[in-house]
Order: C-alpha cells, then structure tokens, then sequence
C-alpha cells in the first residue's frame, strides 16, 4: 500500500529564477547566498536546481523570447486540476494547463485577477515540513504587490481557501496576511505606484541584511528598498537583481 505524501496546501514551496541568462543568473546568486546548483534530468533537458545546503529549494530556467526576468512562485496544492479549474473560475487566466513533468510533479501557470502571475504545483513528493528557524539562505516568506489588494484577498481566499489577518501599517494602509492551515504563509500589500507591475516577491533570510544589501550592490543589483526596520518582524530589503529580477531579503526576528 503506497503511503499517503505529506503536503502544505497553501503554501509557497517552490521558487524558479527565469532568465535570458541562466549562467550569469546562477553565478549573481552562488556569490550572495552561497547556493549552488545541481543539474538534474527533466525530460529530454537539464533542469538547473538550486540547493541551499543539502536542500532543493528552487531553480534556475531559461524564459520564453520576450519575457522579462523574474522569480516565478509555486504555490502547492492539493489537486492541481481541481485547483487550476477552481483558479479560473474566480477570474484566473491560465498560462500553462495543468501539464506532468516528468517523475517530479504535476503543475500548471496562472495569472490571477490583478495581473500576478504564479504557479500550482503538486509534487510527486512530500513537501518540506516548516522549520522552527528558517535556515539562512532559504525562503522565508512570499508578498503579492497589486494595485488592488482587496480583489486579489478575494480570489485567493475563493480559490485556495486561504484566510487572512489584517496587519495596519499607518499611512501605508492595511497589510494582508494569508494563512493556510492556521499558519501565515504570504502577505498582500497595496501598491501605489502604477508604474510598478503585479508580482510575487520572494523573501531570502539572510543573516544581516545590511551587509547582503551591500553584497548585492557590489555584484550588480539595484537595491530599491534600503535595509529598514519592520517592529517585531525583522529587517529586510529589496531589490532588482543583476538581470532586473525583483527579490526580497530579510533577517527576521528570532522567534522566542
């Protein structure tokens, strides 16, 4: 009798770096974190893993002719069909149908209603259990960026069964974070800018965001968001890496 996988519906557990430069993208990357990658058969191509340690945390990927460069956010669940069909239904589009790659899982593209795009993924394997401290080097937490964060709380709430608490942030309005299972899994902010795109933003915890701000600067990457202080959080940064990809860090606050 085969036994049952252990899965985090809900939650974020996979992250691919998708680029017109795999090499250049893996090289920023193995310097900043100290990542380095392993090269694994998918199909009838070399699939580039990123290991944190001894742990998959993600991949690197070759993009599409005219995509830009961007961290893509893999969100698991239960069924992937049923999901991906339940995504549509509250006003998802879909990117990629529900498509089995190779022995490593099931996934498929989405992009939901205000114009973030993300995947659903079933592994063929159990998902990594939460950690009680997050390991350096490894994700530790997810934020949508919309311009209408209202309607994005809506549809994930609708399609994946998320609930949510509110977090105000003064001038800056309310903040959303998404639960799954009773557990936060990612946040919704609200932007203002129109001129900054939907997006997921991945979160690397780092152990001192100063000095990896810095780090990043020296390597190439345009750091936006200079390290500050978020009260009973931790504190973090973000930034445009070497090839304009948007990415998070964080050194979180130790938990008690």
């Amino acid at each position: 009798m085969t036994a049952k996988l252990s899965r985090l519906p809900g939650k974020f557990v996979w992250f691919e770096h998708v680029s017109d430069d795999v090499a250049k993208a893996r090289s920023f990357y193995q310097q900043l974190f100290g990542w380095h990658v392993e090269s694994m058969p998918m199909g009838d191509q070399a699939y580039h893993m990123i290991q944190n340690r001894s742990s998959g945390i993600g991949g690197f990927r070759t993009a599409m002719p005219g995509m830009p460069n961007h961290w893509m956010s893999y969100l698991s669940v239960d069924s992937v069909d049923a999901s991906h069909a339940k995504a549509l239904a509250h006003g998802a589009t879909e990117t990629l149908p529900p498509t089995d790659f190779g022995d490593v899982g099931r996934g498929s593209g989405l992009v939901d209603p205000t114009g973030a795009s993300f995947c659903l993924w079933t592994s063929a394997r159990d998902d990594d259990p939460d950690a009680a401290q997050v390991p350096f080097g490894d994700w530790y937490w997810n934020e949508l960026w919309t311009r209408d964060a209202k309607k994005a709380l809506s549809f994930y709430e609708a399609a994946f069964g998320h609930t949510h608490e509110v977090m105000s942030m003064g001038e800056g309005g309310d903040y959303y974070v998404l639960h799954a299972a009773g557990k936060p899994r990612a946040g919704i902010f609200q932007v203002r800018d129109d001129q900054v795109p939907p997006l997921w933003l991945p979160y690397v915890h780092v152990e001192d965001c100063d000095a990896s701000a810095d780090k990043a600067a020296s390597l190439g990457a345009i750091v936006f968001m200079p390290p500050m202080d978020v009260p009973g959080v931790g504190r973090f940064a973000a930034m445009f890496d070497v090839q304009g990809a948007p990415i998070a860090i964080i050194r979180g606050t130790p938990s008690a």
